[in-house]
């Protein structure tokens, strides 16, 4: 469809394919009601009444938009409960037949039409109750109600609203908008500033979602639904209370478009949609040819507490950045921040105050810690004067403690914190792409800076995890997740729910991934570096399997899921929340959860050999593209050391290297009962980096 509208009991729609009239009884969906005589017309644009449809005749897709009007009307049988259609002898005329319209929008016993060279004009057994004026100025958009219509004028962006006073009461004087949609007694808009919905009329205006811009909304009686322009959901609420909804009212929790696919640039004042925001991989464009474009009206402001950071250009929105980043004199005004030189000066004594009071403290801080630090270091030298000296020559080596834990922040036990979500979008500057450091299958993930200082990781669910996660899945993950309490585990700080939105904020890993070094062009590893990260990569994968009760299967191990903290310690990320059964009474569970089990370990032993040969998982540079079909076969015939990464330096001893090679043929055996478990690999790969063999 390439519009759609309702009346009662009966939907009408234009096909995208023909420009063809099609409508059909809601009910009972089947039979067109579209009369003989209008099934072969072209239209642009169609709109339904109570029992009524009027239809502006031109293809949707043409470049010619305005033509005459046809209406008909649509009659249930009170008998069999049947919808009939016929030509329309209530909304036509002679001289209404004459004209041509550019929209068209109809109510209940009244149709309203655009002419095209500017002017409103209605017809219908009820039109003379709406007394609307000759004028003669353009309009960008109609909406028509029970008993009133309203425009919005093509100069000001103001509206202007005509018939039942009851329908507008509380109309905007001052905003300027740029849709608007109808219900029994309200209407509603999209303001051309912030892309905030404003509602007049019979309503409860406090359901509005506040602080939230839309793309495009729509109207029942009473219900109004709109796509948010941040993430394409489809938000819904009810014009008078927040009531339990009616029987069969069900809207999608689902990716919608913003608008129609439609041919040519767009116009001046117009953005063509970016489908990159959407946080889709792979998603480039919503439409299916190079040349069409849905073009959106641009915002010119920000709600408040924003600023106008970046105008409006041919491919983007404009944006608005928060208040709390504004840096120079450009956004001084609308933030109101001071900018005398008086006061910055007042400013900049009272900042170096508190510098000189918060650095005396810290630096004394520092003094006492350092005593503690090297009292500790003598007790605990007279304590370990026992421990060989070749194994403490070998730790200072390889960088590698062999208790890598260090203590946990107290984060979350049980309780996550909870972040708004104005919080978030603040800290990762409205999810702008520049803040991406990742993407995964929960969605992508922005680096953020809280309001404290602190750098975190917020992981933002895409549109396909919010349809597939309702709130009491969303929940327990939230129970499991916390409970995860781990020094090679990204570990939760909290979460935000708000507004459809699925937002999990975790420990911020400044080195990036495990395959951003080894295949994205980051600083190369050195051997006793890549020893460490595997051997803390299966301590994680250790902690996931024997000690949560159930055990937990991460799924998707892998390089890209292996995060590198700010001491390079390595921790795993993105992990699923598949529980296995260890029901002792079900032998198929209990074969089931070993299976599980068995292909995490064989995903990790394809990260070891990445680790020893600097080849991807799967690269079709290569021949054989497997790196497992590749590497195995050679490892088996005694050639490992043919796999070694050539673009490392070889360490004077490379009998590590091989015996990581075996580990790594053991973990990714065919008989998955043939693999060891991954306290095996971690115990294996901990004796390597314990016996000092690396260098």
């Amino acid at each position: 469809m390439a519009a759609l509208s309702g009346g009662e009991g009966f939907l009408c729609g234009i096909l995208s394919n023909t420009s063809h009239a099609y409508c059909w009884d809601s009910i009972n969906p089947g039979t067109d009601l579209v009369p003989l005589v209008f099934r072969a017309t072209a239209y642009s644009h169609i709109a339904a009444g109570k029992s009524h449809v009027c239809a502006i005749r031109g293809s949707y897709y043409s470049d010619g938009d305005s033509g005459p009007v046809d209406c008909w009307d649509v009659s249930r049988d009170s008998i069999n409960n049947s919808l009939s259609s016929k030509q329309s002898s209530l909304f036509y005329n002679q001289s209404i037949a004459s004209l041509v319209f550019k929209r068209v929008v109809s109510g209940e016993g009244f149709s309203c039409a655009e002419l095209r060279d500017g002017g409103i004009l209605c017809w219908g057994p009820n039109s003379t109750n709406l007394d609307v004026p000759n004028v003669s100025e353009k309009f960008v958009s109609l909406a028509a109600g029970q008993d009133a219509v309203c425009g919005i004028s093509e100069v000001s962006g103001g509206v202007k609203c005509w018939g039942s006073g009851d329908s507008f009461v509380g109309l905007p004087e001052t905003a300027g908008y740029v849709t608007l949609t109808a219900g029994e007694r309200h209407f509603c808009g999209i303001r051309r500033d912030t892309h905030e919905v404003d509602c007049w009329g019979s309503l409860n205006s406090s359901l509005i979602p506040k602080n939230t811009g839309f793309m495009t909304i729509a109207s029942s009686d009473r219900s109004i639904c709109g796509i948010r322009e941040d993430n394409l959901v489809l938000d819904c609420w009810f014009s008078h209370s927040p009531e339990a909804p009616p029987p069969g009212y069900d809207p999608p929790l689902e990716l919608c478009s913003p608008g129609l696919c439609a041919p040519g640039p767009c116009r001046e004042g117009e953005f063509s949609f970016n489908a990159s925001i959407l946080n889709e991989p792979d998603l480039k464009s919503l439409c299916v040819r190079k040349d069409l474009n849905i073009c959106i009206r641009c915002g010119l402001n920000c709600s408040d507490g924003h600023f106008l950071s970046s105008p409006c250009t041919l491919n983007s929105d404009r944006i608005c950045t928060a208040c709390s980043l504004c840096q120079n004199s450009s956004c001084w005004d609308t933030c109101g921040v001071p900018s005398s030189p008086e006061t910055k000066q007042t400013h900049w004594h009272q900042w170096r105050r508190i510098l000189l009071i918060v650095g005396g403290s810290v630096a004394g801080l520092v003094l006492i810690l350092l005593g503690w630090c090297v009292h500790t270091r003598i007790i605990g030298s007279k304590k370990d004067g026992s421990r060989s000296k070749k194994h403490h020559n070998s730790e200072l080596e390889t960088g590698t403690e062999t208790d890598s834990c260090a203590p946990l922040v107290p984060l979350c036990p049980g309780i996550p914190q909870i972040f708004r979500l104005s919080e978030l979008k603040d800290a990762t500057n409205g999810f702008k792409e520049f803040n991406e450091v990742g993407r995964g299958r929960y969605g992508f993930v922005y680096k953020a800076v809280l309001a404290d200082g602190q750098q975190v990781a917020v992981k933002r669910a895409n549109a396909a995890t919010i349809i597939h996660t309702n709130s009491r899945d969303f929940e327990m993950e939230l129970d499991i997740l916390c409970k995860i309490r781990h020094c090679n585990i990204v570990n939760l700080l909290g979460y935000c729910c708000e507004m459809g939105e699925r937002l999990l904020v975790y420990e911020y890993m400044p080195h990036g991934t495990l395959y951003d070094h080894l295949h994205g062009g980051l600083s190369p590893l050195n051997w006793s570096l890549r020893f460490k990260i595997a051997m803390q990569a299966a301590r994680g994968l250790e902690y996931l399997h024997n000690e949560l009760v159930p055990p937990l299967v991460h799924q998707n191990v892998k390089t890209s899921n292996i995060l590198l903290d700010s001491h390079w310690g390595a921790r795993i990320a993105d992990f699923g929340l598949i529980a296995s059964n260890d029901d002792n009474d079900n032998d198929n569970d209990n074969n089931d959860a070993s299976a599980d089990l068995t292909r995490d370990v064989y995903d990790f032993g394809i990260v070891l050999l990445e680790i020893i040969s600097g080849r991807k998982g799967y690269d079709r540079d290569y021949t054989p593209s497997s790196i497992v079909e590749w590497a195995v076969p050679l490892i088996k015939q005694g050639k490992a050391a043919a796999i070694i990464d050539r673009y490392a330096t070889l360490p004077r001893n490379v009998e590590p290297l091989l015996k990581l090679a075996d580990i790594a043929e053991l973990a990714v055996r065919g008989n998955p009962s043939k693999r060891p478990t991954i306290s095996d690999i971690a115990s294996w790969l901990d004796q390597i980096v314990k016996d000092g063999l690396i260098l």
